[in-house]
């Protein structure tokens, strides 16, 4: 018979919140408390908001923590009080010390949206479309002082196909991670986990996304545009301005360019595309978002706006 685990857990957003779900699911452990970022103004009426994670210990009557910080001894001593054996990290949002870290005794694991030590950081998902890495997936590890640097516990993979976004990747690995993350609970309850050190020198970094990055520069490559077009979906959505406006691209495909065209000439609008010269190639833009109005296919802006974009019309360059 299987020992019961007592688990604390952390997390915030909805990817989170699938992973407590997993674990709730799971007869052999017990949450015996949910730690979860404090509620936050959201929405035009900049009401409080409770996270996916509160909103399902909540479900479940689940003792909750939303302390601003960890650093101060009373937030450690009420962690400790729950006698956890594990606290499990996932998107989170806090710092832990070292002496955090060093309560539970099996210590504190973290689910990572990589495969360590590739993309430690904030957006790992984003940063591998990005870059045009051909897999990725989820990294357990048992967490240490460094930003995702400790010993890796077991890591699953999964291919970044071509017409992947951002929004997919976080569903596949959503769904991914609470597999892994109960595989290895069982292989920490049954001592035949194996910590892999991670290899520093192959270690890279996900920055941030920031909203400079999503304007579109057509000096670039296509291939690379085509990345951050599916990289930046859903946010912040990649863009360029023409006339003052601005409109969000949110599909394309890359097609063959004019040698003697300037970067960002509209080379060809119908209802097939609107296929704009880049540095190397064209980007053939199939689904825009005009300013104030939904997505929609390249036809129906055509429709409304074909004046605006006429072949020979050259769109403006990243400011």
């Amino acid at each position: 018979m299987r020992i019961h685990v007592r688990i604390i857990f952390a997390g915030t957003p909805d990817f989170a919140a699938r992973h407590l779900q997993a674990l709730l699911d799971n007869n052999h452990h017990e949450v015996v408390a949910v730690y979860t970022q404090p509620d936050r103004p959201a929405g035009r009426g900049k009401k409080l908001q409770a996270s996916a994670v509160k909103e399902l210990a909540l479900q479940y009557q689940i003792s909750i923590e939303q302390p601003e910080s960890l650093k101060s001894e009373s937030a450690q001593q009420q962690l400790a009080s729950y006698q956890a054996d594990i606290m499990i990290v996932v998107a989170y949002g806090l710092l832990l010390p070292q002496a955090v870290l060093e309560i539970p005794r099996l210590g504190c694991v973290n689910v990572h949206g990589s495969l360590l030590p590739r993309w430690r950081g904030a957006a790992p998902i984003q940063r591998a479309i990005w870059a045009g890495d051909k897999e990725t997936g989820v990294t357990i590890m048992q967490m240490d002082e460094g930003l995702d640097t400790g010993p890796m516990l077991l890591k699953r993979s999964i291919p970044i196909e071509n017409q992947d976004t951002s929004a997919s990747i976080y569903n596949k690995l959503a769904e991914l991670g609470p597999e892994a993350l109960l595989q290895t609970l069982t292989q920490l309850e049954n001592g035949t986990c194996n910590p892999e050190p991670q290899d520093d020198s192959n270690a890279s970094y996900a920055k941030k996304l920031k909203k400079q990055e999503a304007q579109i520069d057509w000096k670039q490559d296509a291939e690379f545009i085509e990345r951050c077009i599916r990289a930046f979906t859903p946010w912040p959505g990649t863009e360029f301005t023409l006339e003052g406006m601005r409109f969000k691209v949110w599909q394309a495909n890359v097609c063959q360019g004019e040698a003697n065209a300037l970067p960002g000439t509209i080379l060809q609008a119908d209802k097939s595309g609107l296929r704009v010269q880049t540095e190397q190639g064209a980007l053939n833009i199939t689904q825009l978002q005009p300013p104030g109005k939904k997505a929609m296919p390249i036809a129906d802006v055509l429709n409304a706006r074909a004046a605006l974009f006429q072949p020979g019309v050259i769109l403006s360059q990243h400011e």
